[in-house]
Formats: C-alpha cells, structure tokens, sequence
C-alpha cells in the first residue's frame, strides 16, 4: 500500500469505522419493562442499518447523521430469559435478558444506604448477615449508576446489571431490595432495580434545568449556589484542617481501644466539603449526570428517599419536590408513572424539639395532591441521634404495600392513619382520622406526642386517648383548644398506629 493511502486510510473519521453499541444502561442480566414500549438506543456510524432482535420481535433503525439510533420493542410479556441480539456491521449479544418491572430508586444516604456492610459501619440494616445469606432471588437485579456530576445531560453513563444472590445483594439499596423482594414474592415477575444515588445531597443537585425554570421563585437556588462558590479556596483549607483534626481524633479514639473507638464512631460529625463548581451538591449536576443518561428508558416508576440535605429550607421543599416529580414524568414521556416517597423518619439533627424536620415531611406529605404518589410514613423507624435509621425491611415493605393497593390491586392495608378532622368538645379536642377502620391503637403507653393551642397560638404538651376511631386530646392549660398537632418535633417519640401496625402520619391542624 502507498505511503498515500495509507495517510488516507487514516484520515478517515473514526465514526466511519465505528461498531454498533447499546446505552450503558443494556448489559447481561438486564430487566426490560413489560406491559409497554421499550426503546432501546446506542450508536453506530451515520447511515448504518442496525436490527434489534429479542424474542420475536425484530425492530430496525437507521443511525442519524450524528449516530444515534433507537429502536421501540412491542409491548413484552414475562417470560423464560431470552437473548437480545443488536446488529449492524458487528453483533452485540446479551445474555440472560428477563422482562418484569423495572423501579428507579433514586435520592440521597438513605436511599444508597446497601443491604451489608461490616459491623460499624453506617451502611449496614440491621441483621444484615441474616439477610444477605437469605438473598437467593435471581429474578431481582440491581443497577448501580456510577457516580457522575455534569454541568449539562450527558448521554453515557457506567454501570452494569448484577442478578441478586447472597455474593451480590450487598451492595445493593436496601430500601430498593426489600421493596422488590415484597413484591416480587407477591407477583412471581423480575424486580429490576436502577440505583442512581448519592448521599448528602439536595433536591436541587436532581432537579433539571426545564424543573428549576419552571417557577420564577427557584431563582433563588442559583443566587444561593453562587454566594456559596464565593472564598472556595479560602473553604478549601478549612475543611481540609477540619478533616486532619479529625482524623488525628480518629486515631487516637482507635488506639485507646474498641469501646472508644465505637463512642467516636457513634458520635463523629459529618464534615461535609465546601461547595466546588463540580460538587454534587450543584443545581442540576446529578440530574445531568446520573438521570438524564437513563432516559428514554421504559420504567414502572420511581422509589425516592430525600430531604434530608434540604431540612434547613422546609419552606422550599415543596415547590422544589412537585417541580422535580412532574419535570422528570415529562422527561421521560410515559405519562404520570408511579412515584412513591419516604417520609423523613424521627431525627434530632441536633434540636429534638425543633420543627424544621417537621415542617419538611409536611412538604413531602404536600406532593400527594399529585396524581399517582404514594408516601411512606417512617416517623417510627428512626433514631434521634443518627440521620441513617437501619430498619430499612420496614421502610422497604411500606413502599411496597402502596405499590400492591395503588398499582397492582392487591387486597391490605398500605396506609397508617391520616389525619382527617379536629372538632372541638368542651376543654377538648377529638381528632377523625381516614385509614383508621381497623381500629387506634397506641404501643407500650398512652398515645404520646399530641400539643393543643388555643387562641394565643402557644402549643402545650397535651394527654390523648384513644375512642375506637378517633382521639380525644385535652390540656389542662388549654381550655378552649383551636388547634391540635401530632409527632410535631424533629425526633418525637411518635406511637400511634392503626390495626394493621402502620404508623399515623404527623400533622397540624393549624396553619400558623
């Protein structure tokens, strides 16, 4: 060959040579979505004939000018693991492909909280050896999404579909494992799981930019994030000297033996690092970087624990978390899919009696008036004195109770009770509540943590019983109650349930 043609061959753009590839989102051991549409996307070279094959099925696309191609598979049934086979002018193969429903579990640490970690560790539910040997389910899958920050929506992202055994679960969300593990019990079809997660971040870092231009009033989440860029440097060193003195502390609570080491573990600060222009915690950056590569791709719905980073911003949180849930249902263009939510649980956050935790699960309680949410009360399962609850069976069985009433018609109760009425009686007030059929009960005591306020707005701690369905509340320094609340405290010790042992929902009647 000349030296001339060789310099040509090489000239020739890459895409000219390139192989047909699948979205990162397509490995071995994927789960497809039944019952609806499923788009299935790569690139190739400009032009290039690609045929997505699966089953019998046999879908065609032609790759754009920029290489981009997609497919839509018919609507799939559940089924015997099949192989997807995409060609062009290479064959890509994937093995061990199952369609059932696939959830996208997304937010912050308690979200990404995983099912086992070594004794100490805050990522560790509780009998987590238990669980993790009991986690023989090939039908669950989990898809971890690599962390990623963008400052615009990528397209590509890193992960793979790992199939659950006691080897693998792991790593897996626990809140998104006992989720599937409920329901794929109860409906005998693959659970997939898409884990697009990252601890201590918030609401904005997952809003998109279509969401956070939705209201003129989130203006403020830029102003703010550019305020906190301001003296980055300066921040730097003093995080870094912050980190040095704790690790100094660290180790010396190591050498002086286990007991000490647990009692700094239990009560080390979080040291979280200063705002950077490529931090997690910026507007955008996590939706651009770990869900804007997932889309178009057909899901059941999505799983999301956050609101922790937002707790000293309650008064924002609703407008953020309803512009977030109708922004990402509009992204993904499958109509209002299912969107279910945890609750905050009981966390002191260094004030037990502060109400900023308080006001915020009264944010998230506020997304219900969106069609198709479902939120799980979890003001039972925390602890006061750590942000991670490690129950997370139970918060992963509310979920799933919600899915089975609201979206697979499955007989039970799924709610705890919801404050319905409060109506004066004398010296008293008698609280109704919906969800309530099975009866009121109250654990190991009388129910607790009811305040009433009469006229002058000023809350007193209140007795309460319990009358078949509903609760009288009275206070001897309250004689003509207005208004009445409930589990109205960042950590209260909140033990009222109904019948089925689902916990009632903290609430105010006032609106002060």
């Amino acid at each position: 060959m000349s030296k001339r043609l060789l310099l040509l061959v090489a000239l020739i753009p890459l895409w000219v040579r390139a192989d047909v590839t699948l979205a990162p989102l397509f490995t071995d051991h994927a789960v497809l979505q039944l019952g609806k549409a499923v788009p299935v996307w790569g690139r190739a070279a400009p032009d290039e004939k690609v045929t997505v094959t699966f089953r019998d099925q046999a879908m065609h696309a032609t790759a754009g000018k920029d290489g981009r191609w997609i497919v839509y598979l018919g609507a799939l049934k559940p089924g015997a693991p099949a192989e997807l086979v995409v060609s062009g002018k290479n064959t890509l193969r994937l093995q061990d492909i199952v369609v059932g429903e696939v959830w996208v579990c997304s937010g912050q640490s308690n979200m990404e909280f995983r099912v086992w970690g070594p004794k100490g560790d805050v990522y560790r539910v509780d009998n987590a050896d238990e669980e993790v040997a009991a986690a023989h389910f090939p039908l669950i899958r989990h898809f971890k999404v690599e962390r990623a920050v963008a400052d615009r929506p990528a397209d590509t992202l890193h992960g793979a579909w790992v199939v659950c055994s006691p080897e693998t679960v792991g790593q897996f969300t626990a809140v998104g494992y006992f989720f599937a593990r409920d329901l794929q019990q109860k409906l005998g079809v693959p659970i997939g799981l898409i884990n697009s997660t990252w601890g201590g971040t918030p609401i904005e870092s997952w809003m998109s930019e279509a969401a956070l231009k939705s209201d003129p009033a989130f203006a403020v989440v830029d102003e703010r994030w550019a305020r906190a860029l301001i003296d980055w440097p300066a921040k730097v060193a003093a995080y870094e000297a912050a980190r040095a003195a704790q690790d100094k502390d660290e180790a010396a609570a190591k050498a002086a033996g286990p007991a000490k080491y647990a009692d700094f573990l239990k009560n080390k600060p979080w040291l979280p690092p200063p705002p950077s222009p490529t931090s997690p915690e910026a507007p955008r950056s996590l939706f651009n970087g770990m869900i804007a590569p997932l889309l178009p791709c057909a899901l059941r719905g999505v799983l999301w624990y956050q609101g922790e980073s937002n707790d000293s911003r309650p008064g924002e949180y609703h407008a953020l978390f309803a512009a977030l849930i109708t922004a990402w249902r509009q992204h993904w263009g499958q109509g209002d899919f299912p969107f279910y939510f945890v609750q905050l649980a009981n966390y002191a956050g260094g004030e037990a009696n502060g109400t900023n935790w308080a006001r915020l699960r009264e944010a998230q309680a506020q997304a219900l008036t969106l069609p198709d949410t479902g939120m799980a009360v979890t003001i039972d399962l925390g602890d006061p004195d750590n942000v991670h609850p490690r129950n997370k069976q139970a918060v992963g069985r509310r979920l799933a109770l919600i899915a089975r009433h609201h979206l697979y018609g499955i007989p039970g109760d799924w709610s705890g009770p919801v404050f319905k009425s409060a109506t004066r009686e004398g010296a008293a007030m008698r609280v109704q509540f919906d969800h309530a059929d099975s009866g009121l009960l109250a654990q190991d005591r009388p129910p607790a943590e009811f305040q009433l306020a009469g006229s002058d707005r000023r809350f007193h701690p209140a007795t309460a019983r319990i009358e078949r369905d509903t609760v009288i509340v009275f206070a001897p320094e309250v004689k003509e109650p207005v208004a009445v609340r409930y589990a109205w405290t960042n950590a209260p010790e909140a033990n009222l349930f109904n019948g089925a042992g689902l916990p009632a929902a903290p609430f105010r009647s006032d609106a002060w």
